[in-house]
């Protein structure tokens, strides 16, 4: 199966046709770029789709390809894994990656999916981007880390009940018995 070619005009694709095959020769992107797709899980807990992601990176000929190295930020949101309520976090992370120029012993001595690979002058950060976001979500994410979620018998979160809140629970091998107590309080004879 052969890959698509990198569309130079993706948001997260950059020509390195600047920098040149120099070693040392660098290039400096700091912008806020909109997420091509939903970084998580929609729904549960992602950077939205067409949110801003802010890019503060370096790019740098070496000797076997460009290096990245910078910070990217994004803010995700989601609900919180114990009460429901909304979650919105701001999420910065770093980022380095090596991308191997075509023809590179780097390339030549390492498979595939081992090391990210420039295209031509393109360099595709998109999935060094999403890794590194979506292993920064917390695997629960929550409003506050004290929070005590929801009643199990009521499902209300418990911020919003009484301190004195509570469900009696009768065993159901008892309810027999519940009623004759029931109605015994109730006046009427056994």
């Amino acid at each position: 199966m052969t890959k698509a070619a990198l569309d130079p005009a993706a948001p997260l694709v950059f020509d390195t046709a600047e920098l040149g095959r120099s070693s040392g020769t660098t290039m400096h992107i700091e912008r806020g770029v909109p997420a091509p797709e939903a970084f998580g899980l929609e729904g549960v807990y992602a950077v939205p789709k067409s949110s801003t992601v802010d890019l503060d990176v370096r790019l740098t000929a070496v000797s076997e390809g460009v290096l990245v190295d910078g910070e990217v930020e994004a803010v995700a949101e989601g609900e919180c894994a114990r009460c429901l309520a909304p979650v919105r976090d701001t999420l910065r992370v770093q980022v380095q990656e090596l991308y191997a120029y075509e023809g590179s012993v780097t390339e030549a001595t390492t498979d595939a999916d081992e090391i990210m690979r420039l295209e031509g002058d393109l360099l595709d950060l998109e999935p060094a981007v999403r890794d590194a976001l979506v292993l920064a979500m917390p695997v629960t994410p929550l409003c506050r880390p004290d929070c005590p979620g929801l009643c199990a018998e009521c499902g209300v979160p418990w911020d919003e009940l009484p301190d004195d809140h509570g469900h009696e629970a009768v065993d159901p091998r008892w309810a027999g018995l519940e009623k004759l107590r029931l109605a015994d309080t109730d006046g009427e004879s056994k």
